[in-house]
Order: structure tokens, then C-alpha cells, then sequence
């Protein structure tokens, strides 16, 4: 397993125009280097670092800061499939980038890793995880490093009330609209209040059926055949990436089986539930673009 990493976002979560403005900049051949790329984006040194951090962790560019595909057929001023973020699918695609990628590692340990462990947890819990993690991957860990990582993570996902926070801040970010997030306030054994968070699985009919298609079409490990439970509980799986319940994956399924008969098909047979995709037959960037109607 590759080195974790729990740094770079400078303690900011992404906001909601962050990925679009870190897009036209380098559009306009700007580098994040450059002295005046603070007055170019418009925002603080610090910020203008984690811009340049979060591209990188929703997939949009790479290690060198080259702008990737995905990052053209979204954000593109001329053509772009919906470069302000106002459809809530492109919300879900982003947080299925930034799962996958890994390149903020705590994203990923949480969906595919700590979620079969348990649904629940607090920072405490979390903190120790992480911890454990980084001693199997032989990775550095700080524990002030991840503390701001996981305040970052959870803000990402949820304004937790109760607390004092800066607004423009924590309700301008991409992902709480997708409540997959959920927090409450327990009495531990010594009768003080704890922070419980909770990513349960469930339905997710706000999750269009289009978006779990192109996570399962964009994951290499799948051939034309898959296992209903490899969706369902595989690495970067829709089932786990998207904390679906068994019965919200088999309905995007019907979904996709109803728009693409003959070329997707679900069979049950003696309980082996199976999808068989003609790949051959569909784009994934073709089933993004019928779903914003380009």
C-alpha cells in the first residue's frame, strides 16, 4: 500500500468556487508558484496552497499540476458539464474523485476501510485507526497533522451545530448537501458529552444512477462481468464509496439495466447475482453527458 498522506489543505476545506478558480488559473497557464497568484485568485497564501491541494485531491490535476480530463469536461467555461457545482450529481462524482484518488488519504481509509470496521465513530476512535494504518503502511504519523485532517474531513461533510463556526467557512464547502454525514452528542462513561459521528448506509435516491455507472464503468479492476457483491462492497465499490444500502445499489441497477437494455444486464441465478456490462457500448464520459443533457 502507498504512503498515506494527511497534509496540505492549510486546515481549509474546499469551497464551494475553489476547484472552478483553481481551474481557470491554470487554464490561463498561471503556475501556483508564481508571486502573483494571490492576487490572481484572489485569496490569502495559505488558501492559494490549498487550492492548489484540493485540485489535486479531487483528481482534477496532477503531481504537476496538469489539468486531467475529468477536470476539462466539468469546470470548462465553453463546454463543461457543470462548472459551478449546481447539480447535486456533480457533488456525488467529486466525492467518488476524491475517495478513489487517495491523495487525501483520509478520505479513502474512512469509505473502504474503517466503515467495515464500523459505521460510527468519534476522533478518539478515528485518531487511533489512522494511527494503526500508518504503522502497516510504514507512514510518518503526527498526531497534530491528522487532529487537523479529520477537523478538515468531518467539515467537509457536516456543519456540526452547537459549534462555533466561521461561516462563510463551514457552509460554503461541496459535499454536506450529500448527508452522508451524520452527528450527535452522547454521554461517555464519565458523564461528559462526546462527539459521535455516524456514515450509515441507505438508499441515496438523490444519487443519480448515472454517476454510480460511471464509478463502475472508470474502476479498472472490473472486467464486463461483475458480482453484485463486488459493487457492493469492493475497493472504491459504488456500495462503498457511496454508503448505499443493498437495496438503494440494486435500484440504480434496475435503472441502468432500464436505459441500457442489451448493453447492461442483472441476472440472479441459484443467488449468484450478477452485472455484465458491454463495455464495448458505453462511454463513461458519454453517460455523463446524457445525465447534464449535453
Amino acid at each position: 500500500m502507498a504512503k498515506l498522506s494527511f497534509s496540505g489543505h492549510e486546515s481549509f476545506i474546499c469551497k464551494h468556487f475553489w476547484l472552478k478558480k483553481g481551474y481557470d488559473f491554470l487554464i490561463q497557464e498561471h503556475k501556483f508558484s508564481e508571486e502573483s497568484a494571490v492576487i490572481d485568485l484572489g485569496v490569502g497564501k495559505n488558501m492559494v496552497s490549498s487550492i492548489r491541494f484540493w485540485l489535486k485531491a479531487f483528481a482534477l490535476t496532477n503531481e504537476s499540476d496538469e489539468l486531467q480530463e475529468i477536470a476539462d469536461r466539468v469546470f470548462n467555461s465553453v463546454y463543461g458539464l457543470d462548472p459551478y457545482i449546481e447539480d447535486i450529481g456533480t457533488a456525488w462524482l467529486l466525492h467518488y474523485l476524491l475517495v478513489k484518488h487517495n491523495r487525501a488519504s483520509i478520505y479513502n481509509l474512512v469509505f473502504n476501510e474503517y466503515r467495515k470496521e464500523s459505521f460510527d465513530f468519534t476522533k478518539y476512535k478515528l485518531t487511533q485507526f489512522l494511527e494503526r494504518k500508518c504503522d502497516e503502511t510504514e507512514s510518518s504519523f503526527n498526531n497534530n497533522t491528522v487532529e487537523k485532517d479529520l477537523s478538515a474531513f468531518i467539515r467537509s461533510y457536516i456543519v456540526v451545530e452547537g459549534k462555533k463556526v466561521d461561516v462563510e467557512e463551514d457552509y460554503s464547502g461541496i459535499l454536506p448537501d450529500l448527508n452522508l454525514l451524520s452527528h450527535t452528542r452522547i454521554r461517555n462513561e464519565k458523564g461528559e458529552l462526546e462527539d459521535h459521528y455516524t456514515i450509515q448506509n441507505s438508499e441515496r435516491d438523490d444519487l443519480p444512477w448515472e454517476i454510480v455507472l460511471y464509478n463502475i464503468l472508470d474502476n479498472d479492476v472490473y472486467g464486463e462481468t461483475i458480482s453484485f457483491k463486488e459493487i457492493e462492497v469492493g475497493d472504491n465499490s459504488p456500495g462503498v464509496v457511496f454508503a448505499m444500502s443493498e437495496k438503494g445499489l440494486y435500484s440504480k441497477i434496475e435503472s441502468m439495466v432500464a436505459n441500457y437494455g442489451g448493453d447492461i444486464t442483472f441476472s440472479s441465478t441459484a443467488g449468484n447475482r450478477v452485472l455484465t456490462l458491454r463495455r464495448e457500448r458505453i462511454n463513461k464520459y458519454d453517460i455523463l453527458s446524457k445525465y447534464y443533457g449535453s
